[in-house]
């Protein structure tokens, strides 16, 4: 293309005037607001722009331009915030949102998001409320705490809790409870930003109560146990009992504080899982302050929970930083309906998703394998080989380190295709639909697919496979 043929074609391009006034016409740009429809014709002409300047030939017609700004607007307006199907295996997996909701707490959201509500209003008095009153006697009668607050998330919770407590102080941690959460978040850093001062004891393996006793000085505030939610030392290992340091604390008059991460309200020892400490051991055991996660092993939304002797608790309520912190109304009506649920233990494990699937027999797992695997095969027998392995789900979410939870996956096989290009073109289907590769095989795992999501695995797998096979 001659210097002078790209003059004459930049020369033709429409003007944006123009592009606007032809959308305004076009059915497919009806529902598109025109700030996008702007922008997108702004783009297409600069695509067109470069490509002359470079060489390349590319159609300049109405029509042609129109098309290419639909694309554009279309992909500008999508949702980025989308649902995926998790066939991971992984149950509170923090990349795809961690815990579901229950069916209660999705009706709570949309009953109070459609209507104004008392959330900081005493109706009885007419007078000003806590929005905590919410969801506070509901925690402290699940837990046995005298007093309870939450906030946005449990690194939310260990910092206005350590500010509150501990400012300026020392803050007595065993070397082996430094640990790192999600995000490369350190229980130092919150330390650090909370205004406290770290004292480690012990070493990494072994921490006994004697360097408990002496690291207290006149400086310290605050004995800080952190439950290993998210990591096991296993081998020549020593730590100090929560029960020895409340102890410790209450003939020292030092308070002491667990973050227990994840934290539970149930005994998960009765469904065969390894035992974890619930909430209620750690306040029987007389800890001042516990924090733990809402969206974990609770089940329930984004929280930080904290429970406590009552005045300590009323002092965190008059922390500036709690209002920082704080959490919405929706956030609170999921929460609400979610611990309502624990008052029944049965029904709890039943709805509430997180419970269910981490509980689920293997005998039910198999069932929900036989189900996905006859409705792939019927789809798609002929493109690839489909089989069952027994492999192992995990919990995820820092919670339940090394636990193998057992599972029938159904694997796949593709004739035509490599496993990983199949991975990518699942992952980039609407929904998208994330699984796992393991042994040169695409795993389905169904522990976490939902009931219903079988046939729209198996429709978009038939989709992928035949598209390539053409």
């Amino acid at each position: 293309m001659t210097r002078s043929d790209k003059h004459e074609n930049l020369k033709n391009l429409p003007g944006i005037d123009h592009l606007l006034e032809l959308s305004k016409k076009n059915k497919s740009f009806l529902d598109i607001p025109r700030s996008v429809i702007l922008e997108s014709a702004r783009t297409a002409l600069e695509i067109i722009r470069k490509n002359i300047l470079a060489n390349i030939e590319t159609p300049i017609n109405d029509d042609t331009i129109l098309m290419q700004m639909h694309v554009l607007a279309k992909e500008k307006i999508r949702p980025r915030l989308v649902n995926v199907i998790n066939a991971t295996g992984v149950v509170l997996h923090t990349n795809l949102g961690r815990a579901l909701l229950c069916d209660d707490a999705l009706k709570n959201i949309t009953r109070i998001a459609q209507s104004y509500s008392n959330l900081e209003l005493k109706i009885e008095t007419g007078k000003r409320g806590i929005r905590y009153e919410a969801v506070d006697e509901l925690i402290c009668e699940l837990t046995g705490a005298q007093s309870a607050i939450v906030v946005n998330n449990n690194a939310g919770a260990v910092l206005l809790a350590l500010n509150t407590i501990a400012e300026n102080t020392q803050v007595v941690v065993s070397r082996g409870e430094l640990v790192e959460i999600g995000g490369s978040f350190r229980i130092p850093d919150v330390m650090s930003k909370s205004g406290c001062i770290l004292k480690e004891v012990g070493t990494t393996n072994r921490t006994h109560l004697k360097d408990y006793e002496t690291a207290i000085s006149d400086n310290t505030g605050l004995f800080l146990k952190v439950h290993a939610s998210n990591y096991k030392i296993e081998g020549f290992t020593a730590s100090v009992s929560l029960k020895d340091l409340v102890s410790l604390g209450k003939n020292t008059n030092i308070p002491v504080m667990e973050d227990l991460g994840s934290g539970t309200l149930i005994d998960f020892s009765k469904y065969g899982l390894p035992p974890e400490p619930t909430v209620a051991d750690s306040v029987r055991s007389g800890a001042d302050i516990v924090t733990f996660s809402g969206d974990k092993l609770l089940g329930g939304p984004q929280t930080g929970i904290i429970v406590g002797r009552k005045e300590t608790i009323d002092q965190i309520k008059k922390n500036p930083l709690t209002r920082a912190l704080r959490v919405d109304k929706l956030t609170l009506a999921a929460l609400e309906s979610t611990l309502k649920l624990y008052r029944d233990e049965e029904k709890a494990i039943r709805k509430i998703p997180t419970l269910r699937m981490l509980t689920l027999s293997f005998k039910d797992i198999c069932k929900k394998a036989d189900l996905l695997f006859k409705t792939i095969k019927k789809d798609i027998s002929f493109l690839a080989d489909i089989d069952f392995a027994d492999l192992n789900s995990r919990p995820g979410g820092g919670s339940f380190p090394e636990l193998n939870l057992p599972t029938r996956c159904v694997t796949i096989q593709p004739e035509n295709m490599s496993v990983s290009k199949l991975e990518i073109n699942m992952r980039l289907a609407t929904p998208a639909i994330i699984g796992r590769i393991e042994n040169n095989q695409y795993i389905l795992d169904p522990r976490t697919i939902q009931d219903g999501q079988e046939a729209i695995i198996s429709s978009t797998l038939a989709k992928i496979l035949i598209k390539n096979d053409q």
